[in-house]
């Protein structure tokens, strides 16, 4: 079933967020979502501005991914996203792109799964890491599974 999700990440990882969201087109790879992002910065400084864009992209979102790199822990705006999606009851998972990369608190406070990108049988249980977590939400536990709309972007 494809879903829309949040892909999360700190600006340098940029370029493994493109991935991220190009991986649905790949034949050898069993995920399917539609990603919602800001994979191009908001060209403003102004903070509001830049919340309602983000907030833009949450919205009709099941589900956000966390791309954890070197410096996504200490990323105001990855908190942000996350602390945004768990008020909005979005199902949250975590994807380590870095093997030593720290988890960012507001991930093991919500005790969001973490995969690892690097590691092949991971890689495989994104789509249903995707499900589990939407299914673990408030939202999710309530909703028969067979009256799921199939989101697409």
């Amino acid at each position: 079933m494809t879903r829309r999700v949040f892909i999360s990440y700190q600006h340098a990882d940029q370029l493994k967020a493109r991935g991220l969201n190009l991986m649905t087109y790949n034949k050898n790879v069993d995920v399917d979502f539609t990603g919602r992002h800001l994979l191009d910065p908001v060209k403003s400084s102004d903070a509001d501005y830049i919340s309602r864009k983000i907030k833009e992209q949450l919205k009709g979102s099941s589900a956000t991914i966390v791309l954890i790199g070197k410096s996504t822990a200490d990323s105001e705006w990855v908190d942000k996203e996350i602390r945004w999606s768990r008020e909005q009851g979005k199902g949250i998972i975590g994807i380590r792109i870095e093997p030593d990369a720290r988890i960012p608190d507001a991930l093991t406070e919500y005790g969001a799964e973490i995969l690892n990108w690097y590691k092949p049988p991971d890689v495989s249980q994104f789509d249903s890491a995707i499900e589990r977590a939407i299914a673990a939400t408030t939202r999710g536990r309530s909703m028969p599974t067979n009256t799921m709309s199939t989101c697409t972007r």
